[in-house]
């Protein structure tokens, strides 16, 4: 769960990064889609581990 949350403020900074930069426009697609691909992650593997329970 920690490594989740890590991951996820390392994405959000990266899109921070990408709107403050003008130039770096596609380190905000970049950080966006890992952000939403994490929390997808995140989200199924809590499911399938209270699906055992």
């Amino acid at each position: 769960m920690g490594l989740l949350v890590g991951l996820l403020i390392v994405w959000a900074v990266l899109i921070v990064l990408g709107m403050v930069i003008k130039g770096l426009f596609w380190l905000i697609v970049v950080g966006a889609v890992l952000f939403v691909a994490t929390g997808v992650i995140g989200i199924v593997k809590r499911g399938a581990l209270n699906a055992r329970r």
